[in-house]
């Protein structure tokens, strides 16, 4: 998907591509925006408490930290937003990152895919492909299929341009 083209990273995108990545990537804004509560666990799953045993010491570390953090976070988020082809027409397009680009957007898929995992319920050691299977046998239209599907792709999709940045 993703490759190197002198000192930009480019891949084509089909238009089913550019819209999920547009949803995946506002979402996580919303999420971080509007939705953000600290008893949600996906904003536990992206601000983890950096002292578990010492609740005071955390707070004290997140009014330090957050808002830099979530701001970043948002910041990567809209790095993918501003970087897809307009998704209005009916073909996908290409994305042309260079290269504080192309790490943006590898820590925002990060993020979508961790926020997916927790809502997912996918642990360390689950089978994604066993996982996918199960679900398409219990209802192949199901929701869970498709965000099973976008949790893969997105995965696959940070490979590749983690693949491109080392090449």
């Amino acid at each position: 998907m993703f490759r190197r083209q002198g000192d930009r990273y480019v891949a084509d995108l089909a238009l089913d591509e550019v819209r999920v990545l547009r949803k995946v990537a506002s979402e996580v804004v919303g999420l971080l925006t509007d939705g953000f509560d600290h008893s949600d666990p996906v904003v536990g799953r992206l601000f983890p408490e950096v002292y578990p045993d010492d609740s005071a010491s955390t707070a004290e570390f997140r009014r330090y930290t957050e808002g830099d953090l979530k701001t970043a976070k948002i910041d990567q988020a809209g790095a993918i937003l501003a970087a897809l082809p307009d998704s209005s027409g009916e073909a996908g397009g290409e994305v042309r990152l260079d290269a504080e680009a192309a790490e943006a957007w590898l820590r925002a898929l990060n993020d979508a895919r961790l926020a997916m995992g927790v809502r997912l319920e996918i642990k360390d050691g689950t089978d994604l492909g066993e996982e996918l299977d199960d679900a398409i046998a219990e209802d192949p239209t199901s929701s869970r299929v498709f965000q099973l599907s976008v949790y893969a792709y997105l995965g696959y999709l940070q490979e590749s341009l983690l693949n491109a940045l080392i090449d």
